[in-house]
């Protein structure tokens, strides 16, 4: 029996994953849960990052969907097994030119 959170729980603001330095600053890592009608039994999300700690003007990325998996937890699993060098890569694509 899987413990999975209903499609319902999953978290609305992100699931944090990690924190990673780039470019002098720390960035949070966030799993964040798209859904996708024509696949409800899918489990699809995509990566946002925030400068960690940031206050006043807030500075943000995200991916397009990159996870896509039949459950929570191998969403999770997929996310939390990325290194340090492949979340800064994928922030770094995310950014802006010239960030």
């Amino acid at each position: 029996m899987s413990t999975a959170p209903h499609r319902a729980s999953v978290p609305p603001k992100g699931l944090h994953v990690a924190t990673v330095a780039h470019d002098g600053l720390l960035w949070d890592a966030y799993l964040d849960f798209d859904d996708d009608p024509r696949r409800p039994a899918s489990f699809r999300a995509r990566l946002r990052f925030d400068v960690a700690g940031a206050a006043g003007a807030m500075r943000s990325a995200r991916t397009t969907v990159i996870i896509i998996e039949d459950s929570y937890e191998g969403a999770v699993t997929k996310a939390r097994a990325m290194d340090d060098r492949s979340l800064t890569a994928l922030l770094r694509s995310a950014l802006p030119d010239g960030e």
